[in-house]
């Protein structure tokens, strides 16, 4: 491994553990960032010369702390004299230098911070992206999103959020919310966007911090196992830019080293006996990704676990859901009774999976002409190019003069 390697694998490794320690230190966020930044151009100066330390974390650390106090020696007289404590706090040894990343986790998803706030502050202070990188993954101009991350620190100081682990009675919720921040920075990744591929490795990298720090608590391992088995397919979903749905990926070319891993993780949560969301969302997964192909796919045990997974998190995206396993194990009669039912709720209007799914029922029942329709309907509606892309090929095949796919 190169030292630039060593610097990278560090920056990876350490960046919210060296960021975590500071503002445990000096409870200032940007001194603790920018200081970190400080310590990793260090090593990439030094390093070179000297080598790579044995313990890259707690030199990077070391050099992050002194570099904050060297900031607060420069201060003015009003500054330092309130900071004075943390100059002259005593350094703690390399091995007692606690894990702050757990104490970062849970302030950077504080429920008082709103959502799009946590999602930004995690990226930036935990893994480490730029405020550039993040705000084009979201879509969003660089001055927006800096701002975001501006306002999210301002209402940590200015509500006196504080930095901790919370309490027992607390920690379901609180987790609950960190969890829904991992996922969707997993799914903003989860895509055809090249620019954002980087964020599932960002997401999956933080759940093994997560599983790391809380071992005793199952859905953080329910959630890493469900995104291991999703990023074990990815490369799969989309082909010249068109959406390849599940039932034509080509499952040789999935990550069976991600799919195993996966596997054994969601083996590990089930063990506690505490079942959750995200662990029934990961045992739907698995049924996929053991199965050879769709008609050897256990639909019925993939129904079962969606009525369960409603009766803890009800959703009308998962009834959908349920409503394919259920047409695939029962028949599309069965799934397209309930696809009516939801389109009678209005509860997914303007959701393109609605017609696409009735567009695909009914294209197996062999309606071709109301499947053009529900087809042409989700076409309007479809969020992506490639979902856009998949449905006129599906529009091309079943009008008159299109080839009628048996697929």
């Amino acid at each position: 491994m190169t030292v630039q390697e060593a610097v990278a694998a560090a920056y990876r490794d350490e960046w919210g553990q060296v960021v975590g320690t500071l503002i445990g230190l000096f409870g200032d966020w940007d001194l603790a960032e920018d200081s970190a930044q400080e310590a990793f151009a260090e090593a990439l100066r030094t390093w070179p010369r000297d080598g790579v330390p044995r313990r890259p974390g707690a030199w990077l650390t070391t050099t992050a702390r002194n570099r904050a106090r060297d900031r607060l020696r420069r201060d003015t007289v009003g500054q330092a004299a309130l900071r004075q404590k943390a100059l002259l706090s005593s350094e703690p040894a390399p091995e007692e230098i606690p894990d702050e990343r757990l104490r970062l986790i849970f302030t950077c998803c504080h429920p008082a911070l709103p959502f799009e706030a946590r999602v930004a502050l995690t990226l930036r202070t935990l893994a480490g992206l730029s405020t550039a990188e993040i705000a084009k993954a979201f879509l969003v101009a660089e001055p927006t999103m800096a701002q975001r991350i501006v306002r999210a620190k301002r209402k940590i100081a200015e509500a006196g959020i504080p930095y901790r682990v919370p309490p027992a009675e607390l920690l379901p919720e609180r987790l609950a919310a960190i969890l829904a921040v991992l996922y969707l920075i997993f799914n903003q990744g989860f895509d055809e966007h090249d620019e954002n591929r980087a964020l599932t490795g960002e997401a999956i990298h933080l759940g093994r911090v997560l599983t790391h720090l809380l071992p005793a608590e199952p859905e953080p391992r329910g959630l890493l196992a469900l995104m291991l088995l999703h990023e074990a397919r990815r490369e799969t979903r989309i082909s010249d830019g068109v959406l390849v749905t599940l039932e034509h990926q080509d499952r040789s070319q999935w990550d069976r080293a991600l799919i195993e891993e996966g596997l054994e993780i969601l083996d590990e949560a089930l063990a506690g006996g505490r079942t959750g969301p995200y662990q029934l969302q990961a045992a739907i997964a698995a049924c996929h990704a053991v199965a050879p192909d769709t008609a050897h796919t256990d639909w019925s045990q993939i129904a079962a676990l969606y009525a369960d997974l409603a009766k803890l998190t009800p959703s009308p995206v998962i009834e959908l859901n349920r409503a394919v396993a259920v047409a695939m194990a029962d028949g599309v009669s069965a799934g397209l009774a309930i696809v009516d039912e939801l389109d009678r709720s209005g509860q997914l209007s303007g959701y393109y999976l609605l017609p696409a799914t009735r567009a695909d029922l009914l294209r197996r029942d062999g309606r071709v002409a109301e499947a053009v329709t529900a087809y042409d309907e989700a076409l309007v509606l479809a969020p992506t190019e490639a979902e856009r892309r998949y449905l006129a090929g599906r529009i091309a095949e079943l009008r008159p003069g299109g080839k009628l796919s048996e697929r």
